[in-house]
């Protein structure tokens, strides 16, 4: 009996010892070379999905859910090389990995190639690109890599969707400006070193952060102390963007007294780049101060100045690309025997955040943050008010306006002139201000500058809290208030001492009419005048639920929108309260949802599906028709519905990794605001003096358009030193439906200055923006001797060009009087109006590399080659909006070389870059 009872309790005891113990996974990394404990080290247990961050001594540690079994624990961090750990999980035990070690990536691809490709390429309205949409999700799968680094010179769109679809953070302190949607790369660009930790999600995936796009969030971290200790110098050429770079970096790590600071400087500059007379002058300045108050209370100041100068590349016919070559560029000439561009785009918008970071406890976190920028985005360009277009590529210089009069001597003197010359005459500009001065006359030709000065300030609250071994709760309140003053400035009268006349010379308005006949001089207001307001209101809230073989989560967010133009000019064609004074306020609801699954089978197979829903204000861009005239609001204006589903099937193995997903997004209600100058417009009398030529605003109104599509990608560590990977993406992204169409105007005689010309004919035809079909396939050789070499061809087609909305409405068949044309020809007119596709193509890159060791120095030698076979292809296009009736558009093309033919991007031929680099 005594015995019994002895094997009875001690069965109860284990029991409840057994009961007691958890199942633990935990450790800690350091740098390989300097034994230091590496911060924001990304932890991944990779078969389950589960993640988490090292801290500031570089440990970290899994206790809840942790799965058993077999398994492979990943650690990451953006400067090293990943390395992969095969751990096995019993239950009621712990496993203790301590001191795993990182090495420095000697590659250091995502530094030398990305964000070079970024800098020239986006967010810039005259070049068309918007081309990489998914840009810092590069260091995730194969296929976000790949669209990163080989697909983003032809401008590809992950999924076919702008970046105003994804989330760009800092701090967690969202980056996207309100007037377009997109993030404005450029205020924090060449301090590659200090936008390194990144916390990224890509689709509808949660994210700790914020509800987020339908392309995922990416929140760079600028935390002092999340950096590795040490510095960097670096020196780059290129011939792409700009041609050098100087870098120069430094982080403390934390030290003993809880503070720790990281600096950065960097320079980039260069006369032009591949396309002629691209100058580019660029300085950033880079400081983060963090103090460890206790364990439980930080507080990190992060300032950010990045002013850049660079002038832009035009856009140009194939009649101009045949003549000139591809790296031609209209808008710059010679003066005093020094390239002089027309068109600088200028961006000077410091950032400032206090970030305060509160431990609640070990598994609940509260994150404050509050940001402030301010400053300008300029783009210059030439006023002609008083005299002829200037532009060296006006049609009427061109050897097309001559051939179609039967002019052929005029169109070979005009093929000669643009040959030998084809740049901006200044020398011819100055002397036409000059004879006005001895006349008395005001500046026929002046240089002035579009302006946007912005004032933003945000303020959030972010809370993380793991309610049990099960479920993580997420939640986030934010605050956005943008004031944006929007204006002309007059930059140069070149050579005029008379002054510029703040009159509209095409119409006779005053663009200032309670200063009418005003002249101005330089640094004065011109043309326009008037505010922008914006306030953005929002809440989320998520819940992430983890199990064996299931993991899910659900998450909701409203936001409140508020928009209100001030203008603080009168203009004269809409005068009073039509353009003066506070327009109506705005107020919009956005409201979203999503929730998606992960099923794991085993722990190489899994799959993924999510699918989101969600209602959004317009962008201000968007929300006014005429914005730099009158208060006109798009009509009938609403939010936006985005729908979303994605699901991925993942297999991962220690040699393969590989994931296929099939997306379907529709986006409903959207409206774009274009501006163009138009001939052959029909409407009657509502065109003043029965003119058929205006500047006009086009409003498309309740766009659908529709994105479906599979994605994929691959790689095989085949051996330990070669590496072979593949991409590829098929969309199709078309209108969905036939959009309302309707154009304003000072011309317009109507009340509100616009005529409605009902549908626009678009379903079906293709959304410009790139290649909708890509494919890369590649490898890579990495030396255990420090060197390494890799190469990739990359195959792109079915790019289309975009089309004139105009030319697919009524106005296309109707005479100036409102009546059909005559001799409209139906089948000519559908040949008119079919789509151009651009050619397919095939784009080889090289890169490789070198580092060394010397001493406590690392020494890397990185360099690339772009586009090594010298293909000519084109990225893009748009239909001029010039022929905007059948008539027009059948003479122009007649016979083969129209005056307004479309305009064309090409992308650059062989190209390359050059990066060394010194770490201490």
């Amino acid at each position: 009996m005594k015995k019994s009872l002895i094997i009875l309790l001690f069965g109860v005891l284990t029991s409840f010892s057994m009961m007691a113990q958890s199942t633990i996974v935990k450790g800690s990394v350091k740098d390989a070379a300097s034994s230091e404990p590496i911060p924001d080290v990304t932890v991944t247990i990779e078969e389950t999905q589960q993640s988490t961050l090292t801290n500031g001594f570089g440990e970290f540690n899994f206790s809840t859910n942790v799965p058993l079994g077999e398994h492979v624990l990943k650690i990451s961090k953006a400067g090293y090389t990943t390395k992969r750990y095969p751990i096995i999980i019993n239950e009621g035990q712990t496993v203790n990995i301590t001191d795993m070690t990182l090495d420095i990536d000697v590659t250091d691809v995502q530094d030398m190639f990305t964000i070079t490709l970024s800098d020239d390429e986006l967010n810039d309205d005259t070049s068309g690109a918007d081309n990489i949409s998914g840009l810092l999700s590069s260091s995730l799968d194969v296929f976000q890599r790949t669209a990163a680094f080989e697909f983003s010179s032809s401008f590809f769109k992950v999924r076919g969707l702008d970046s105003e679809n994804g989330s760009v953070l800092m701090n967690g302190i969202e980056m996207n400006k309100l007037y377009n949607g997109r993030p404005q790369w450029s205020n924090w660009g060449g301090l590659n070193d200090m936008m390194r930790n990144q916390v990224l999600t890509t689709g509808l995936t949660p994210s700790d952060y914020n509800f987020g796009g339908v392309l995922g969030t990416s929140n760079i971290i600028t935390r002092a102390s999340s950096y590795r200790k040490g510095g960097r110098i670096t020196l780059s050429s290129s011939n792409r963007s700009y041609t050098n770079r100087v870098m120069a970096s430094y982080a403390s790590g934390l030290l003993e007294d809880g503070w720790s600071f990281a600096l950065m400087l960097g320079r980039r500059w260069g006369e032009e780049g591949f396309v002629d007379a691209t100058l580019y002058d660029s300085n950033s300045f880079f400081a983060s101060i963090e103090k460890k108050i206790n364990d439980k209370h930080s507080i990190n100041f992060t300032s950010i100045y990045t002013p850049n100068r660079r002038g832009k590349s035009s856009p140009n016919t194939q009649e101009v690309y045949d003549l000139k070559g591809i790296k031609y560029n209209e808008y710059w000439g010679s003066l005093d025997g020094e390239q002089r561009n027309s068109r600088i785009k200028e961006v000077e918008e410091p950032i400032f955040m206090l970030n305060h970071y509160w431990d609640i406890s070990s598994k609940t976190r509260l994150n404050t943050n509050v940001g402030y920028q301010f400053g300008k985005l300029g783009n210059s360009r030439i006023d002609y008010s008083g005299g002829s277009n200037p532009s060296p590529a006006y049609y009427q210089d061109l050897p097309s306006y001559h051939e179609q009069r039967d002019d052929l001597e005029g169109a070979y003197l005009a093929q000669q002139e643009f040959i030998n010359d084809g740049q901006i005459d200044w020398e011819r500009i100055l002397d036409a201000n000059l004879t006005n001065n001895v006349n008395d006359i005001s500046s026929a030709y002046a240089l002035y500058e579009d302006r946007a000065d912005d004032t933003q300030l945000t303020v959030n609250s972010i809370f993380t809290s793991e309610l049990n071994e099960h479920i993580i709760l997420n939640g986030a309140v934010n605050y956005k208030h943008l004031k944006s003053e929007n204006f002309g400035e007059v930059l140069d009268l070149l050579g005029s001492n008379v002054g510029l006349s703040n009159v509209d010379s095409f119409d006779g308005f005053q663009y200032d009419a309670q200063n009418p006949d005003r002249l101005l001089e330089e640094g004065d207001k011109y043309r326009y005048n008037y505010n922008l307001f914006a306030e953005v209101v929002s809440g989320y809230a998520q819940a992430q639920f983890t199990y064996n073989k299931v993991d899910f989560y659900v998450s909701g967010n409203v936001t409140n929108t508020t928009y209100q133009r001030e203008g603080l000019w009168e203009h004269s064609r809409f005068a009073g309260d039509l353009s003066y004074g506070k327009g109506e306020e705005l107020s919009f609801t956005g409201v979203g949802g999503k929730a998606g699954f992960t099923y794991k089978f085993t722990g190489k197979h899994l799959f993924d599906v999510n699918a989101g829903y969600l209602t959004r204000a317009p962008n201000l861009r968007n929300t006014f028709s005429n914005s730099r005239e009158n208060h006109s609001i798009v009509k009938d204006i609403s939010e936006e519905i985005v729908t979303s589903f994605d699901a991925s099937y993942i297999f991962r193995s220690p040699i393969v990794n590989a994931k296929l997903t099939g997306f379907y997004t529709t986006i409903q209600d959207a409206n774009e605001v274009g501006f163009y100058y138009a001939d052959g417009i029909s409407g009657g009398n509502a065109i003043a003096d029965n003119d058929t030529s205006a500047f006009v605003q086009e409003v498309l109104q309740g766009i659908d358009k529709k994105h479906i599509g599979v994605e994929f990608g691959i790689e095989a560590q085949v051996t330990p030193t070669i590496k072979l990977k593949g991409a590829a993406s098929v969309g199709q992204y078309t209108y969905d439906n036939n959009p309302n169409l309707y154009l304003t105007s000072a011309s317009f005689e109507t009340e509100d200055g616009s005529i409605d010309y009902g549908q626009a004919n678009l379903k079906d035809y293709k959304l410009a923006g790139g290649p909708q079909r890509a494919a890369s396939i590649g490898f890579e050789y990495r030396d255990p001797d420090f060197w390494w070499f890799g190469a990739t061809a990359n195959f792109f087609s079915n790019a289309y060009i975009d089309v004139n909305a105009l030319t697919r409405t009524e106005n296309f068949y109707l005479a100036s009087d409102g009546l059909p044309i005559n001799d409209y020809d139906e089948d000519l007119a559908a040949e008119l109006l079919k789509q151009e596709k651009i050619s397919d193509y095939m784009v080889v890159n090289l890169v490789g590399g070198k580092s060394w060791k010397v001493g406590d120095y690392y020494i890397s030698l990185f360099a690339s080659v772009g586009n090594l076979l010298d293909e000519v292809y084109k990225t893009g296009g748009f239909e001029q909006g010039r022929n905007a009736n059948y008539t027009e558009l059948r003479d122009d093309n007649a016979d083969g070389n129209p005056q307004f033919g479309s305009k064309y991007w090409y992308g650059r031929g062989a190209n390359y870059f050059v990066n060394l680099n010194v770490r201490f």
